[in-house]
Formats: C-alpha cells, sequence, structure tokens
C-alpha cells in the first residue's frame, strides 16, 4: 500500500476497505485471480486499485497488514492483560478465530522479519506470555507447566480449529480452552 506520513481521507480509508475486502474473498477462492476480477469484487475500476496498490504483491503485502492489525485489535479486544486468565484466555481465541475465518488467506501470507507484521506478532506474542504466565499464577494451569509450551500448544489449537472451519467461534473458543485446561491444567473447565 502507498504509504504517506498523512492519514487517509475516509473515502479512500474506505475504498481502501472495500478492495482489501474483495482481494481476500476473491483470492481466498481463487489464489491465482487478477487485479482486474479483485476490482469488480470491490465495485471500483481495475485503475483505482492499481492506483492503491502498485502491484498484486503490494496489495497482498496490505492484505497480510491490515489482516494483522485485525489480529492485534482481536487479542488486544480481549483484555489479556486485565481480564481474569481462564476469561481472557476463551476471549482471546474466540476473537482471534473469527480473524483467522475473515483473513485466512492475508493471513497465510505473513511478511518476513523486519517488517510491521513481524512486529505486531512480536508484541500479540509477549501480550500471550504474559497471559499464559497470569494464568499459572492462578492456579489455572498447573505448576509444574512450562507457560511457553502451554502457548505454543494453545497457538496451535487455535491454528487447527481456525482451518477446520467447522462451529461457532465461541464452541471452538471453549473447547480450546477445554482442551488445553484437560492436558495442562487443574481440572477447571469452561463447561
Amino acid at each position: 500500500m502507498n504509504q504517506t506520513t498523512r492519514p487517509l481521507r475516509s473515502d479512500t480509508e474506505r475504498t481502501v476497505g472495500a478492495i482489501l475486502e474483495a482481494a481476500e474473498r476473491v483470492l481466498s477462492r481463487n489464489p491465482a485471480a487478477s487485479m482486474e476480477q479483485i476490482a469488480e469484487a470491490a465495485g471500483v475500476a481495475r485503475t483505482t486499485v492499481h492506483r492503491r496498490f502498485a502491484s498484486r504483491e503490494a496489495l497482498v503485502d496490505a492484505m497480510a497488514v491490515w489482516a494483522t492489525r485485525q489480529f492485534a485489535e482481536a487479542v488486544q479486544a480481549a483484555r489479556p492483560d486485565a481480564t481474569p486468565p481462564l476469561v481472557a484466555l476463551y476471549q482471546v481465541a474466540a476473537n482471534v478465530l473469527r480473524v483467522k475465518r475473515d483473513w485466512g488467506f492475508a493471513m497465510s501470507r505473513a511478511l518476513t522479519d523486519g517488517t510491521r507484521v513481524s512486529e505486531v506478532h512480536a508484541a500479540v506474542d509477549a501480550c500471550c506470555e504474559r497471559l499464559f504466565a497470569r494464568a499459572r499464577e492462578a492456579g489455572v494451569l498447573r505448576g509444574d507447566v512450562d507457560a511457553g509450551w502451554a502457548k505454543r500448544v494453545y497457538y496451535a489449537l487455535i491454528r487447527e480449529s481456525a482451518q477446520s472451519r467447522d462451529g461457532d467461534p465461541d464452541e471452538l473458543a471453549a473447547r480450546i480452552v477445554d482442551t488445553l485446561l484437560t492436558g495442562l491444567g487443574t481440572g477447571r473447565r469452561l463447561t
């Protein structure tokens, strides 16, 4: 995406959002789709897409940044540093599943080190590390459980649940937390 130091006008921001959302829908169905097909799905001219994104690669990169921002906002909306750990584990999982379902193509195209995407993922990871440490301190996880390992298991459960695309995100989040706590917890359950 063309980056400037000043914020986008609201109509430009809406257009960019419509293009990114259309690109997610179109590329999820057909990863080889053209910029013209994306423009048509967004309801804009092909030249509008090219004016906002210099290339298909730039569009996909912008999608990854946009999806990563949605991902970070989903984690923060759960208030993982303030909400009781058991509730936060559930809410983070449910929120992230929604983003992964809505932005699956873009989320699968994570950019490499040194990018804004990597920085956001690192910040989310640090937040989740704190959440898992709090969960162990609160007795939600057994004291002998390595919090870093538990976090990686949690991520894997979310990733697998998002790929299955079956079930409601709230139900899947409950299953994720129950699975995590049955194997690593002190026996407390969500349900």
